[in-house]
């Protein structure tokens, strides 16, 4: 068999590193492309010889050294958190599209371990359309084998800050082909060391997806090492089951230790995978269609769950109405937990004092329970989307403006509209007009007087409106460039009312203009929050439905936009994201409006 020629590469991450992959370009006219992600401590060199053994001659074939790996940059086995390691497999995935030309819809990911790991958090996080992902020996969870080893890494992890540990992992726990064994022990590129708040980062970046995996509906291939010293295989079967693809496979192969595609019979699992990437480009692709999740799927059963009440008198009736009982006493001294009972824990003047993020409370004891209540990881999540709010709508702003629009924007459900007040104020491009709206009364006045104290009174404006009402979204003068849509559609499970509200939208935005949107993909604390929190629709339990990324995706394609960015925050909470609405949504509107 002949070599393939290979090549060396780098691209540029989003915060200007310049990371190395090889890439293996398609010997016949290319069909598709596999994009290949090594264990943690290694590198692509030890996986150039899957290039040849996968015998795909039609298919490009591409491995990078993530970030401090192999001849990439940085400390070696450091990354600043799981979220930025994943951030730079999304950034690669995207320069692979715009430099070589390949459809998202004809990669398929092959992740080994750390790599699987990485390769499911990103499908799960981004919902990238993806052809398949092969994920082999996926490190859900690693074995550590000395009692509350990982309870000691966090404790520790507080008190000193990040540090290193060395892998505990010999060559020979990790394949019995003595030659692997051999170059392992020789690779200078190879480093032992892991960062402490990486690893703690997997940990729970793997216990997330595992719990979640109902929200991937790419096509995945598990291959189960039987014999593995490295990773438990209980997560890997768990992830198996709950996935939301109706296209999977799982296979266990006895005998095989850690480094499945590096084993003595790693024919076998090359095999199996090949068959299934094949199979996968038999047909032509195709994503499940999502728009009427909010009627069906795992997380409608997950809001009908929370939504039913326990018996008052059952243990957890009487635990949850003691929960309940604390929140309604914490009123009285904290700030915070006072705002949340008397105007819902979602609502705009909550939001506000989130963002503030400023302890108030009766006394010293008062701000100590204030102080705990904004560090909950819901509201850390929510600055969080706030910062990333800022940053896409400026991104945003910019990019209308290069593209010669008249810039103009629109929020339909501001609440007080600080981010989007703040964004203009810190932003490069200033926008000839920009129009908040908000359903509240109680919003739109404290929304009135915040353009007022920052000295925005000549650009800015806000009125009473209803994010629903499609005819009067697409009547919103001035037209709009840009639009904006934070933390709204998470509140209301029902898809046809964020669909009128989308397709409202769509019509009011200028053709080329773009959109900002958010969604909560995920949330760790959704039991106390439906079963002791209150919203602000008629003081009900705050029960939400939530949507996978993918769901709120196509329910903004099918409005006739495409997405161009994403972010997230580091605990897989809320997302943000940009699209543009496409021309041919714009022909679509111009032609109905014609006839």
């Amino acid at each position: 068999m002949t070599e393939r020629p290979t090549e060396k590469r780098t691209f540029v991450t989003e915060d200007g590193t310049a990371l190395c992959y090889r890439h293996w370009p398609a010997q016949a006219e290319r069909r598709g492309a596999l994009v290949l992600l090594h264990r943690g401590h290694e590198h692509s060199g030890r996986m150039v010889h899957l290039a040849e053994a996968f015998d795909l001659p039609a298919f490009s074939i591409f491995a990078w050294d993530a970030r401090g790996h192999g001849e990439s940059p940085g400390r070696r086995g450091y990354s600043p958190s799981a979220t930025t390691a994943i951030r730079d497999l999304h950034g690669f995935i995207a320069h692979l599209t715009e430099t070589h030309g390949i459809a998202v819809e004809d990669i398929v990911i092959v992740g080994q371990s750390i790599g699987a790991t990485l390769a499911a958090a990103w499908v799960h996080d981004y919902a990238p359309p993806i052809r398949a992902m092969v994920l082999a020996a996926p490190a859900f969870e690693v074995k550590l084998y000395v009692p509350f080893a990982l309870t000691g890494l966090r404790l520790a992890h507080k008190l000193r800050g990040d540090f290193f540990v060395n892998s505990y992992v010999k060559a020979r726990l990790l394949t019995h082909d003595t030659a692997r064994i051999d170059s392992y022990e020789r690779d200078p590129l190879i480093s032992r060391a892991i960062s402490v708040g990486l690893l703690l980062g997997l940990h729970d970046l793997g216990a997330r997806v595992v719990r979640d995996a109902a929200a991937i509906t790419v096509p995945t291939q598990v291959l189960i090492s039987g014999a593995d010293w490295v990773v438990r295989r209980k997560p890997q079967q768990r992830f198996f089951e709950r996935l939301g693809t109706m296209r999977k496979e799982a296979h266990v192969l006895d005998g095989f230790f850690h480094d499945t595609f590096g084993e003595r019979d790693r024919s076998i699992a090359i095999d199996k995978a090949r068959r299934f990437i094949l199979g996968c480009f038999d047909v032509p692709p195709r994503q499940p269609c999502l728009l009427d999740a909010d009627r069906r799927g795992a997380f409608k059963k997950e809001a009908d769950r929370l939504a039913r009440p326990f018996p008052a008198l059952s243990l957890r009736g009487l635990y949850w109405g003691a929960v309940r009982l604390g929140l309604r006493a914490g009123a009285a001294l904290s700030e915070g937990v006072r705002i949340g009972r008397e105007t819902g824990f979602d609502s705009g003047s909550m939001l506000d004092y989130v963002y503030r993020n400023r302890p108030q409370g009766c006394g010293p004891l008062g701000r100590l329970i204030d102080r705990r209540y904004l560090d909950a990881i819901g509201w850390k999540g929510i600055r969080q989307r706030k910062s990333n709010l800022k940053a896409l709508l400026s991104t945003a702003m910019e990019r209308s403006r290069q593209d010669g629009l008249p810039l103009h924007v629109l929020d339909i459900a501001a609440g007080h509209g600080r981010y989007v007040l703040e964004a203009i104020e810190g932003a490069d491009v200033r926008p000839e007009s920009v129009l908040l709206r908000d359903y509240s009364d109680r919003n739109v006045a404290e929304g009135t007087a915040l353009i007022a104290q920052k000295g925005l009174d000549g650009i800015a404006a806000f009125e009473q409106g209803d994010a629903f009402d499609r005819e009067k979204l697409a009547r919103v003068a001035p037209r709009p460039s840009v639009a904006v849509v934070s933390g709204l559609y998470e509140l209301f499970p029902e898809n046809h009312l964020v669909r009128r509200s989308l397709d409202g939208l769509a019509a009011a935005l200028r053709p080329g203009g773009y959109l900002v949107y958010t969604n909560q993909p995920w949330h760790p604390q959704l039991e106390f929050i439906a079963r002791a929190l209150t919203s602000h629709r008629q003081g009900r339990a705050w029960v939400m439905r939530r949507r996978s990324q993918a769901e709120m995706d196509q329910l903004v394609a099918a409005a006739g936009f495409e997405k161009v960015a994403q972010r997230i925050d580091p605990w897989g909470i809320f997302t943000v994201s940009l699209a543009r609405k496409t021309p041919a949504a714009s022909l679509a509107r111009q032609a109905s409006a014609g006839a």
